[in-house]
């Protein structure tokens, strides 16, 4: 299994409902409002690193309201 954080940039005034839609989607363990230089934290999971591309490129990038996104897959040092 494949864990990765997905921190997300929304226009303004859109984090929240851009979190509820992601929080719906089959993966999204979590996602939440934050503040600072991004507006949503996902914490995502898949079988495989291909499978979690796919995921974020077909489904998380395709919610209305998103800029940006930067994927940061968790590694176990």
């Amino acid at each position: 299994m494949v864990q990765a954080y997905i921190l997300i940039q929304t226009e303004v005034g859109k984090a929240t409902a851009v979190a509820g839609t992601i929080s719906e989607l089959p993966g999204v363990l979590t996602a939440e409002d934050v503040t600072g230089p991004y507006d949503v934290i996902v914490k995502a999971e898949a079988e495989t690193v291909d499978e979690l591309g796919r995921m974020v490129v077909a489904r998380v990038q395709k919610v209305e309201g998103i800029t940006r996104t930067l994927t940061c897959p968790v590694v176990h040092l």
